[in-house]
């Protein structure tokens, strides 16, 4: 009897483990470190090359979190990309080219990015236009908006800024001389966003918006005050990686954070979230980002060819997307069987 009984137990325990989200990004992540580390030896192993992909998993991390809680809710930001350099050249000309406080270009800079989401929330709750269809729409808009406002005030498309030493510090030094204090804001932001959606009741609101919206709505969950927000917290958060990204090189440029769109959608399924909705985890984001990024430099390291690396990401999200279902399958055998 109490054989059985074990038996049980570790059977659920396996469900449970195959169940959770992230499950199948982290046994990829275990793989890939592994492979590159063979790979690229010591150094890759060592200071330089966990500095290098941080650094590429903090920014691309920050842009990743809420682009995840969207495609939890069954929703899409593309207009991410667009953002991130608008800040940029925001805060620049504000600060840099128009000589006024620091402060006021970086709050100008994150209101640049909620003022985009603000417009994206909108028009998805308003409308019956999919998301992905609205934020390439902001997207070119942003874009265009920024190229002409640069030319028209600046006279360029680029713009530099020397930020004061304690802005220096705080969002573009390095940390040991190779560690980006992007690194930190990353961790800040991860555990902000996991407590929303693990912990406060705003994260079962998230799953049932991409399981059902229309239940969700029947069901007394402000539905479009939810989208909205979310997509405000988008903007936020590119709008951040591109005033990081300007305290850090101390130059803005209109044509920057294009890769920022597909890459953080690749570390999002990557780390398990669904396509279709309702199903993910900020672990799992984290796992696929760190994945990503450990692919992206562990190439470089380890003297491969460039399109090796993009093979390797595509048979990641092809694995990733395939994975979820059998791991849920996985998941309900064990759960179901009697011992």
């Amino acid at each position: 009897m109490s054989k059985n009984r074990e038996g049980r137990s570790s059977r659920l325990s396996l469900g449970s483990l195959a169940r959770r989200p992230e499950a199948g990004s982290f046994v990829g992540l275990i793989l890939v470190y592994a492979l590159f580390a063979i790979l690229g030896g010591a150094v890759f192993v060592g200071a330089p090359g966990w500095s290098s992909w941080l650094n590429i998993a903090a920014e691309v991390g920050i842009v990743a979190l809420p682009v995840g809680l969207l495609m939890i809710a069954g929703e899409l930001d593309i207009s991410v990309g667009s953002v991130i350099p608008a800040s940029q050249m925001t805060t620049a000309i504000i600060a840099g080219y128009l000589g006024l406080p620091i402060v006021l270009g970086i709050a100008c800079g994150l209101g640049v990015g909620l003022l985009v989401g603000l417009v994206n929330g909108h028009l998805v709750t308003r409308t019956t236009i999919p998301s992905l269809i609205i934020t390439i729409g902001t997207m070119f808009a942003v874009m265009g908006l920024t190229l002409g406002f640069a030319v028209l005030i600046a006279g360029s498309t680029s713009v530099f800024l020397v930020p004061d030493p304690v802005t220096k510090t705080i969002l573009g030094t390095f940390l040991f001389g190779m560690f980006n204090v992007s690194i930190l804001w990353w961790l800040v932001f991860a555990t902000f966003v996991f407590l929303l959606l693990h912990v406060s009741p705003v994260g079962n609101w998230i799953f049932a918006l991409g399981g059902d919206r229309d239940s969700a709505r029947n069901a007394g969950i402000p539905t479009s005050r939810l989208t909205i927000g979310l997509y405000m917290l988008s903007g936020f958060a590119a709008a951040l990686v591109g005033i990081l990204q300007l305290m850090t090189y101390q130059n803005a440029q209109v044509a920057t954070g294009q890769s920022f769109i597909f890459n953080s959608i690749m570390c999002v399924v990557i780390g398990g979230v669904l396509l279709t909705g309702g199903a993910g985890s900020v672990i799992g984001i984290v796992i696929g980002t760190a994945t990503f990024a450990i692919v992206n430099q562990g190439i470089f390291f380890s003297g491969l060819d460039p399109n090796v690396g993009s093979v390797i990401i595509g048979v990641m999200l092809l694995a990733a997307v395939l994975s979820n279902d059998g791991f849920r399958a996985i998941a309900l055998k064990y759960s179901t069987r009697k011992g």
